[in-house]
């Protein structure tokens, strides 16, 4: 199993302590660019397709909220990012 599927199927089973990290490495593997944005926001447009995600990175603490990790698998979802 890839490093990618991993990180998918640890992003699908919604744990409590995903990090930022992880989150950046995925999106990135599936051809995301992160943009910067005000304050804590960021962006993640997709090289090819346009699409976007609008992420708050946390802080001091990198573990991503719940609300996040479903609003990332939604929209990944959506995409036909995560074949399904």
């Amino acid at each position: 199993m890839s490093k990618r599927e991993k990180l998918v199927e640890r992003l699908l089973s919604k744990p409590k302590d995903l990090e930022w990290s992880e989150i950046v490495s995925l999106l990135e593997s599936m051809g995301f660019e992160i943009v910067r944005g005000k304050g804590s926001r960021r962006k993640f447009k997709h090289k090819e397709t346009n699409a976007l995600i609008s992420l708050h990175e946390p802080h001091p603490n990198k573990i991503m909220k719940i609300y996040a990790i479903e609003e990332i698998t939604t929209t990944l979802k959506e995409g036909g990012f995560l074949g399904e």
